[in-house]
């Protein structure tokens, strides 16, 4: 009779600890990160980075579709990331160029041969 009893008591507590152990409540510490499946955040089209808030409808890092780009002075290296010259200025690039001349355009440049040069 008290084996049977201990038997019985065995079955019990191992069903116990498998119930305690199912009802045991998700916190948001390491066991939650599995059930997260859902993505917040996706590319943005202005900045390219992955920070556009699908529910809010809005960047975090530039601020679109807002007019003006998202930038705050009290992080000046943040902004020294993303100023002008950080990136490839296809038109900029050429301006400095084109002032030293007054920005002339549809002329054409005089030959520099060798005997054009003498000659003068």
């Amino acid at each position: 009779m008290g084996s049977e009893k201990n038997a019985v008591r065995i079955v019990l507590d191992s069903l116990a600890g498998v119930l305690l152990e199912e009802q045991k409540k998700m916190g948001k510490g390491t066991g939650s990160f599995g059930k997260r499946r859902n993505k917040t955040h996706t590319l943005c089209v202005r900045c390219g980075r992955r920070s556009f808030h699908l529910q809010k409808s809005r960047c975090g890092a530039c601020g679109y579709p807002a007019s003006r780009i998202r930038k705050y002075n009290w992080s000046v290296k943040a902004i020294r990331r993303k100023t002008t010259g950080t990136g490839r200025m296809r038109y900029l690039r050429r301006v400095p160029r084109r002032f030293k001349t007054g920005f002339r355009e549809g002329t054409q440049a005089t030959p520099r041969k060798k005997g054009a040069v003498a000659a003068s």
